[in-house]
């Protein structure tokens, strides 16, 4: 996964992009297949702000979250992308699995007419 750190107003220090690309392999440990990850760390006064889109296959991930602490905006942001992720994994295999069902259904209800025909 290609991922890319952008800060405005705010330096992105070598800890944050080390934290960062730590909270992100969890998202690889749960779908595989996204292509590739946008982060945006934003300080406005006392708001640390983290926001993220991830491209997956076949949409787009958005999440954002606002905090006193940058970790800790880190942390709920990745939090909200993990369940938009295995939500839209489960949504795919779903997706697959009921298209699949599908058809054998439509194979048995064909076999079932041609014994009935014999």
């Amino acid at each position: 996964m290609q991922l890319t750190l952008t800060g405005h107003h705010v330096e992105v220090t070598d800890s944050l992009k080390a934290y960062v690309k730590e909270k992100f392999s969890r998202l690889d440990r749960h779908f595989d297949q996204v292509l590739d990850s946008h982060v945006i760390l934003t300080v406005e006064r006392l708001r640390q702000k983290a926001e993220a889109s991830i491209h997956v296959s076949g949409s787009t991930i958005f999440a954002d979250a606002v905090s006193e602490d940058m970790y800790a905006s880190i942390d709920a942001m990745v939090d909200k992308l993990d369940r938009q992720v295995v939500k839209h994994k489960e949504k795919m295999t779903n997706h697959h699995r009921n298209h699949n069902e599908g058809s054998h259904r439509h194979q048995a209800a064909m076999l079932d007419e041609t014994t009935t025909l014999s």
